[in-house]
């Protein structure tokens, strides 16, 4: 099945539709600082960028009064399959690669999507991956208008952390990390960790309401299946090939994020989150080795056949952290995050997405 050229729905999926409500219902009153507010989300068509673009979509169709008015933009660097714009009814589409192709340069709050954060892509263009990291951003802080904006909402990610020393994970903000500035994820990883500095001295020198989120492992619904991440490639082996195919000797472990949980932490930060504050947003209660995450999802798609192979990408494994969990007692206390969703439960929801996305013709 041709997998890369999966044509936009004119309705949410149902399991989307359910994720954006239960957001905003956990999200509550912080949701009407957007009544009437001017939005940008870069990076639309990737996985944080369409549930975004998704979770708007809804806020405008069924609880906003006045409406809020949203402009998506996004570079096609990696020739994502198009599957949110049937959604972003009334929404400014642009194709573009940087500030200098927006419309207009103010905006209540920006959501920086843009960015490239699988592996086996961001290998593959590591120079792209610097410059909308880093370079690029820098590009976005110095040009949009300053004096409007309310929110910015900067994506890092756990991998700034590199491959934490055992003792701390795990891990809180505070780590300073150790990270290889010359291996085949340096390109990722320090830009990331170059970005943050750049929100930091932005929000000091300039005054910018700018928020950073650390995401773990978030996963769910709009991460494509050819994303060559483990959860999508398990699910992707076993509905195709009626195999899972496990790439290491399982032992690494991963705290995993329901994406509904996810963006409602990042919505938290965003709009309580306090500028130039790191936070880690991630589930810290179910940690799992990729050995139990095959059997596991082996079980939610009823008994699927497990292997260990070796990884066709000779590089893939290497500087892969060993354990990756997160502290996240500050989004608890500052933000009140919560997460709810059990791995089990986000891993039903997920693959019937990916059933209802990708095979629901067959």
């Amino acid at each position: 099945m041709d997998i890369t050229n999966v044509k936009p729905k004119n309705t949410l999926s149902p399991v989307v539709e359910e994720d954006m409500q239960r957001i905003i219902d956990n999200l509550g009153g912080l949701v009407e600082r957007f009544e009437d507010s001017k939005v940008l989300i870069t990076g639309y068509k990737g996985f944080l960028g369409s549930n975004f673009t998704a979770l708007f979509s809804v806020l405008n169709r069924e609880v906003l009064r006045k409406k809020a008015q949203v402009l998506c933009m996004d570079s096609d660097i990696v020739e994502l399959d198009d599957q949110i714009s049937g959604h972003a009814n009334g929404f400014t589409l642009i194709q573009g690669k940087g500030v200098d192709d927006l419309p207009a340069k103010s905006y209540d709050y920006v959501i920086h999507c843009a960015g490239i954060a699988s592996p086996t892509f961001y290998r593959k263009f590591p120079l792209e991956t610097i410059n909308v990291n880093a370079i690029g951003y820098w590009d976005m802080l110095q040009k949009i208008n300053h004096s409007q904006l309310k929110g910015f909402l900067y994506f890092s990610t756990s991998e700034i952390y590199g491959d934490p020393d055992p003792k701390q994970i795990p891990t809180r903000e505070e780590y300073r990390g150790n990270v290889s500035c010359t291996g085949p994820r340096a390109c990722y990883d320090e830009s990331k960790r170059v970005g943050e500095t750049i929100s930091v001295a932005f929000a000091q020198e300039k005054g910018l309401p700018i928020k950073i989120v650390r995401p773990f492992n978030v996963y769910g619904p709009f991460m494509r299946l050819n994303d060559r991440r483990v959860i999508p490639d398990f699910v992707k082996f076993a509905l195709e090939d009626q195999q899972i195919k496990l790439f290491s000797d399982g032992s690494p472990t991963r705290s995993f994020c329901y994406i509904s949980d996810a963006i409602e932490g990042f919505t938290r930060a965003l709009l309580i989150g306090e500028n130039a504050r790191p936070y880690n947003i991630g589930n810290d209660r179910e940690e799992i080795s990729m050995w139990g995450l095959a059997q596991l999802t082996s079980s939610v798609l009823g008994n699927v056949e497990i292997s260990r192979k070796e990884n066709p990408e000779k590089d893939y494994l290497t500087d892969n952290p060993q354990r990756r969990c997160p502290v996240i007692d500050r989004a608890r206390s500052e933000l009140q995050y919560e997460p709810k969703v059990s791995l089990d439960e986000g891993l039903q929801r997920a693959i019937r997405w990916y059933k209802s996305t990708y095979f629901s013709n067959q």
